[in-house]
């Protein structure tokens, strides 16, 4: 993430980590304990008290980080996904789900991401989200040592090949295969530039559409820009220069409103289309915005809050009264998977980290009640083949709730379907 940045100030609720310590081993121990994070007590805000409790943690861009204008809502939509889950009878009859006493921000920055993780670590069966591509990975070799399985929010290739990362959705190298296929069909592009920022979040998208506009035999150029709404100027000058057809744009939402806005001013009229974290609706209310509804397209992993289906009419329900943004979308699909494999654990009558990534490995679909295709779950075929490739192209519409409205539906195009995953994309970049 994925990576995303607040355009506009966002009033943001505090999310600290209550006192409590839960400990023990896989083997078990006294005290109501079963294994790290889980308890006969019942959860905090219990809805059952006869049942026992899982504890679920959260790292996530909760304040000053780039993306917490979606973090917040990803945190808050799954909150209310485990709230109903619990109203519903909770996992196997036996245990409710609690991912609230042990909430973490990491600001977006690694270091802090390994440092408040190690701190709810002991107390946590897994982890509900761990938010960031670059600082997911600063805890990946602590999560595969102690079979820790996370959620995470983040697209990164890399999360394909770690049986403890139960991802959801095309990755970013799928996404923009797909978009170059897109808009070779739709609008017959000859160059393509990709303009990314570092690090397997921008370099994974960069690094498909190189393939994409190589199997479609298309120039193919490379920008890496930093972060930030103030430092695109390098980016702006390169595409105004080059004048590509197609610029496949993996930023921030603030960098991404500079870019597309200050391009357009400068005379640009080629075609935007942002990875999925580029877009925030607050774009509609940017100075950047005739330019977005000109120029621009997103990329997507997943529908947007509008769509029709019963997944998307539960998280509606379960959020009312908030400002519609897709980062509850998205919160909502991620949970999915744990909830999946939390049941098939249960069911399997080994309740631990080692029996929850027994689980994950068995698991061949989800259902994630019509959010996304089962066949996004399927976490039990560790070959590449098995990699899901379906992306959408959204349009800006300010008439939508969240400024998107889908240009076209879940698609595989013929990069993707073709290519082989046999390592993470951005390490071929």
């Amino acid at each position: 993430m994925k990576s995303r940045y607040a355009l506009v100030s966002i009033a943001i609720v505090a999310l600290l980590s209550a006192c409590g310590v839960i400990r023990g081993d896989d083997e078990g121990s006294k005290g109501g304990v079963q294994a790290p994070g889980v308890t006969t007590e019942p959860c905090p805000s219990a809805v059952d008290t006869k049942k026992g409790c899982i504890y679920l943690g959260t790292v996530s861009d909760l304040t000053s980080g780039p993306f917490a204008a979606l973090a917040v809502p990803i945190t808050d939509a799954q909150k209310a996904f485990w709230a109903r889950v619990n109203k519903a009878g909770g996992i196997g009859g036996r245990y409710e789900v609690d991912v609230t006493r042990y909430v973490k921000d990491n600001k977006y920055n690694p270091e802090v991401h390994r440092q408040v993780y190690n701190e709810i670590k002991d107390q946590v069966l897994g982890l509900a989200q761990t938010l960031g591509s670059p600082t997911t990975a600063a805890i990946i070799g602590d999560l595969k040592a102690n079979s820790i399985v996370a959620a995470p929010a983040s697209w990164t290739s890399a999360w394909e090949f770690e049986d403890v990362i139960i991802e959801t959705g095309s990755n970013y190298c799928v996404e923009a295969m797909n978009s170059v296929d897109y808009a070779v069909e739709t609008y017959k592009p000859k160059s393509v530039m990709a303009v990314h920022l570092a690090g397997d979040y921008g370099a994974d998208a960069a690094a498909g559409a190189k393939v994409a506009a190589e199997r479609n035999k298309l120039t193919f150029t490379n920008v890496e820009t930093p972060s930030g709404a103030t430092e695109q100027g390098r980016a702006i000058t390169e595409i105004t220069k080059n004048k590509p057809d197609l610029v496949i744009l993996t930023t921030g939402p603030a960098d991404a409103a500079t870019i597309v806005g200050q391009t357009a001013a400068a005379g640009y009229k080629g075609r935007f289309i942002g990875t999925g974290p580029t877009w925030n609706p607050a774009l509609l209310q940017s100075p950047a915005a005739p330019a977005l509804k000109a120029l621009y397209e997103q990329s997507a992993p997943g529908k947007p809050w509008d769509a029709d289906t019963p997944g998307h009419k539960a998280m509606r329900e379960a959020l009312p009264g908030v400002t519609p943004n897709d980062g509850y979308t998205s919160g909502w699909a991620w949970a999915y998977p744990m909830k999946a494999a939390l049941d098939k654990m249960v069911s399997g009558g080994d309740v631990s980290r080692k029996g929850l990534l027994a689980a994950v490995k068995t698991l061949t679909s989800v259902d994630y009640e019509g959010m996304l295709p089962p066949e996004a779950g399927n976490y039990a075929d560790a070959s590449g083949a098995s990699v899901f490739r379906q992306t959408l192209i959204n349009k800006v519409d300010d008439k939508a709730t969240t400024g998107v409205t889908i240009a076209k539906d879940f698609f595989v195009g013929p990069t993707a379907q073709a290519y082989t995953f046999d390592g993470p994309c951005y390490t071929k970049l």
